[in-house]
């Protein structure tokens, strides 16, 4: 049979300061295979991260611009080139025809010929009077404003000899808590 040993009053003491000394060797040794702890980690910087924004906004562009405007004259307003050119062309109507074709004739010629003046007229009686003038346009374009806008935080902190960096969405302060994990590095 096997025998059991108890330990004495001064072997509990040893079995207790050798299991304090393996477990304050590192907060990691505390924690089993596989599993996280928190741990505080000291801040050594922090820089703000900033970023650019497009805001877009409409803007009215005016300018002055200079307008030709034109108005047109002529011997429209008279009846002198109707008139004559009726008389001409009853004339020349009656020249035409013979008997009764000959007051037919002469009513198409008056006809015919008041047209011609009239469209001759037009033609060539008239002038175009150009003003200018100053009027003023606008327009509505997109324009874009830049703005820096403040994005979050790059903080370096140290912990346990090492240094590291992450961005924060806030300013952290001296510290800030760390998760640790421990596995183990297998050969």
């Amino acid at each position: 049979m096997s025998r059991t040993q108890i330990p004495t009053k001064g072997g509990v003491a040893a079995l207790i300061a050798a299991a304090a000394l393996g477990l304050a060797g590192t907060p990691a040794a505390a924690a089993p295979h596989g599993q996280a702890y928190y741990d505080y980690a000291r801040v050594v910087d922090v820089q703000p991260v900033y970023r650019t924004v497009r805001i877009p906004r409409d803007e009215r562009e005016c300018w002055d611009e200079r307008v030709a405007y034109r108005d047109r004259h002529g011997g429209s307003d008279s009846y002198t080139p109707v008139i004559v050119g009726g008389i001409i062309g009853g004339v020349v109507g009656s020249h035409i025809g013979k008997g009764r074709g000959r007051d037919a004739a002469t009513v198409a010629g008056t006809l015919l010929g008041a047209s011609i003046g009239r469209d001759v007229a037009r033609a060539s009686g008239g002038y175009e009077d150009v003003h200018y003038t100053t009027e003023t346009r606008c327009r509505v374009r997109k324009v874009y404003d830049e703005e820096e806008r403040l994005d979050g935080y790059r903080v370096t902190y140290r912990y346990r000899g090492r240094t590291f960096v992450t961005r924060m969405p806030y300013e952290p302060g001296r510290r800030i808590r760390v998760r640790v994990r421990v596995t183990p590095v297998l050969d």
